[in-house]
């Protein structure tokens, strides 16, 4: 009768362990030790963990690569169905144009020439960056296939991500160019709130609106300047001006028109609920001068100066307000250092805001 010894806790566990060490290597290529292992292996059973940790950071590394590699491809293939098509409708566009400023004589009509010139180089600014486009697009699909060959480096693998990011951005923006059709929606935007109530809580509420606009600017990229801002005595603003000096803002932000409500609990610690409001209104800034005649017994100007406080040490700014007595339409600029600038600007501010009125009850000015 044999013996048969009693086999050890201890080695078990250890053979199982490795056992299952080499499982997990040989079908992923890598492993990791949990943590409730750990106390099962004595220090040199450890040493094989830190002699893998670089073939760990290689196999992450390569996941990343992997992951930049997919988002390259979508923006490429994106760009391989989006781009000629649309190459060749600006192209299209380019030839209309000189073709329709070849038909008259530019000095005939000036209006009409300015305009015929600014689509001219609006399509031929497009057709470049489409040709752009196109160029670093290619560029990035050839440095994915030559990363699969491995004979590029890292680097150069991270600027063609770089590139498929600005191809990415620049066809969101053309897509949206192409939705936003209507007669001014390609002009810059003024946007002007006014809390609703002269209460905390509106004038709160249009301090949280200012803030959201800025960051959607920031967001986007595009440049937000507030020119104009009353605060109040009991915390957030009466009213506020941004200016959006880039195209297509306003075929953005137009829908933003009318009166924005947030319902919430009372400021005073009541458990009544209260409606703050905010009005918004968004008229064209137009980067060319509204080529509109307004007569002077039709405008009722008004300057004032309101009291400020601000770092260069002016008590008091200059405000300059209008008032059409027609359509009854009344402007104000106070973001200038001078009454006539801020004349001029209420002034232009005052023409985008008719020409908006006539579009839209189907008047020509």
């Amino acid at each position: 009768m044999t013996h048969t010894p009693k086999p050890n806790p201890k080695e078990e566990e250890e053979a199982g362990y490795w056992s299952l060490m080499a499982k997990a290597q040989a079908s992923a290529g890598r492993w990791v030790i949990s943590r409730r292992r750990n106390h099962l292996v004595s220090g040199a059973a450890r040493a094989p963990q830190s002699m893998d940790g670089k073939h760990n950071n290689n196999v992450y590394k390569e996941l990343g690569l992997f992951s930049l590699k997919k988002k390259i491809e979508d923006v490429v293939h994106r760009a391989e169905m989006i781009a000629p098509t649309a190459l060749e409708l600006e192209e299209a566009r380019r030839i209309k144009q000189e073709e329709i400023l070849r038909e008259y004589n530019l000095w005939d009509d000036v209006s009409r020439s300015n305009e015929s010139l600014t689509a001219l180089a609006d399509a031929v600014r497009v057709v470049n960056d489409l040709k752009d486009l196109k160029y670093k697009a290619e560029e990035a699909k050839l440095i994915t296939e030559l990363a699969d060959m491995d004979v590029i480096n890292d680097q150069i693998f991270k600027q063609a991500y770089e590139a498929s990011l600005d191809v990415g951005k620049f066809l969101d923006h053309y897509e949206v160019s192409k939705l936003l059709t209507g007669p001014f929606d390609k002009e810059g935007a003024c946007l002007i709130i006014k809390a609703g109530q002269e209460s905390t809580s509106s004038q709160v509420w249009t301090e949280k609106l200012l803030n959201m606009y800025i960051k959607w600017s920031q967001k986007h990229n595009f440049e937000a300047r507030v020119s104009e801002k009353y605060p109040s005595k009991g915390g957030g603003i009466m009213s506020a001006t941004i200016e959006f000096e880039k195209e297509f803002v306003y075929g953005l932000l137009s829908g933003e028109k009318g009166t924005h409500k947030m319902i919430r609990s009372s400021l005073d610690g009541s458990i009544v609920r209260e409606t703050c409001s905010s009005g918004v209104d968004v008229i064209p800034l137009f980067l060319e001068p509204v080529e509109l005649h307004i007569d002077d017994e039709n405008m009722e100007i008004s300057l004032q100066s309101s009291p400020t406080n601000n770092e260069s040490g002016c008590r008091t700014k200059p405000v300059v307000s209008i008032h059409h007595i027609p359509s009854g339409v009344t402007v104000q600029c106070s973001g200038e250092r001078s009454h006539f600038a801020n004349k001029m600007k209420a002034l232009n501010r005052l023409k985008a805001k008719l020409v908006l009125l006539a579009k839209e009850q189907g008047c020509h000015k």
